[in-house]
């Protein structure tokens, strides 16, 4: 690919605002490295392939010799973003924080070359702040311009309330940006008041506004916004199998969406992809080679194929998978073996549960405190299975 390419490529792909295009355009084109923020609010331990789009993009950023650097939450998570919510999210435990945390650094080296990454935590300057910078840092906004944010906007209007600590998120956000020296940031559209927040706040600590890059928000497998309150998430960690039959699941308009954000197959064969289906390609062939190229990526070409094969067999031939791993473990309450065996929270099995999406031995389980003591093979869902040895 040519450099012009490559530079409209980074530019455009999946990005829906790019504030300012002609200044980051010419810090690109004059070789400046540029510091490139990701912020990350551990209020869920796993990442979807909708919020892996800005990871993408910050590969290629990364693979551009760019400074990719993240921020925790570790503070902020604690009052919850409510960019994308329309009721008052729970304040998380310092605790919570730092068990949603743990798995994220697993999952982030699936995307980018972490020995390479700065890693920052919120906490480590705000908890030091002093309340008067504290009160110098909120005169930079006033109470019109945070409630005119269109969730704040809903809920006043529909008589709910908004929490004044909820209000200070953005500022706070944008202090972060002060701290890490950030050139430019990037999220999803509804992480857009945010992160242009951190321009003025930027300006008042007498640096450079930083430029912002916000993406399209990848729509779930039933085609709502994905989210993990909603079941319709498909997550980049998901075992290749499950990942492979979640992906056939996705409403047929939903494939050319995917094969943009979640893969990297140029513009111009997708296009070839569209046209195809618009003049009567089987759906069902042309998701099947989304599944392969999307499991593929976070894996490798030979266990995507493998995932396919095992998925024909398992939904069309009607088999159970031929290679079902064994998990060893002690007799105890079925929540508890099913949450340790497919590294799950106990609410997720409760939700299972009540939705009859777990078998044991083929016998669908409803009562959480069943007590496992013998060998059994437990079904999670449609596709995933575990053999389980009691020692």
């Amino acid at each position: 690919m040519k450099s012009k390419d490559i530079l409209n490529d980074l530019l455009t792909r999946n990005v829906e605002d790019l504030i300012v295009r002609s200044e980051l355009e010419k810090k690109l084109k004059s070789g400046k490295k540029l510091r490139i923020k990701l912020g990350i609010d551990p209020t869920g331990s796993r990442i979807h392939i909708g919020r892996a789009v800005p990871l993408w993009k910050l590969r290629q950023f990364q693979d551009l010799g760019h400074q990719i650097t993240f921020v925790a939450g570790t503070f902020t998570a604690q009052i919850g973003d409510t960019s994308d919510k329309f009721s008052e999210r729970k304040m998380l435990s310092k605790q919570e924080v730092a068990e949603n945390f743990k798995s994220y650094h697993r999952q982030l080296s699936m995307v980018l070359d972490m020995d390479k990454v700065e890693m920052f935590h919120n906490g480590d300057w705000f908890q030091k702040m002093q309340l008067e910078e504290f009160f110098t840092l909120t005169s930079l906004f006033t109470i019109q311009q945070m409630t005119e944010r269109d969730n704040f906007a809903k809920r006043i209007e529909a008589n709910k309330p908004v929490g004044l600590h909820e209000t200070l998120y953005a500022l706070l956000q944008g202090y972060d940006s002060v701290q890490m020296k950030t050139d430019l940031e990037v999220g999803g559209t509804d992480q857009l008041f945010n992160m242009l927040a951190g321009r003025t706040v930027q300006k008042a600590y007498g640096q450079e506004p930083q430029n912002v890059m916000a993406f399209h928000l990848l729509e779930g497998t039933d085609g709502r916004k994905m989210s993990t309150s909603w079941g319709n998430c498909i997550f980049i960690d998901d075992e290749p199998l499950e990942m492979y039959g979640k992906l056939m699941t996705i409403h047929d308009n939903l494939i050319p969406a995917y094969f943009k954000m979640a893969t990297d197959i140029p513009m111009d064969v997708i296009a070839q992809i569209e046209k195809g289906m618009s003049l009567g390609d089987n759906p069902r062939d042309t998701k099947a080679s989304l599944a392969r190229t999307i499991v593929a990526r976070y894996y490798d070409t030979k266990i995507a194929l493998k995932a396919e094969k095992d998925w024909e067999n398992q939904f069309i031939a009607g088999e159970k998978p031929s290679d079902i791993e064994t998990f060893k473990t002690k007799k105890g309450l079925a929540i508890d073996v099913i949450a340790l065996a497919f590294s799950i929270s106990k609410s997720e099995v409760r939700r299972l549960l009540n939705q009859g999406g777990i078998k044991i031995d083929d016998a669908v389980l409803k009562d959480p405190e069943h007590k496992i003591s013998t060998n059994c093979l437990l079904q999670l869902g449609k596709r995933r299975y575990k053999n389980i040895k009691i020692s």
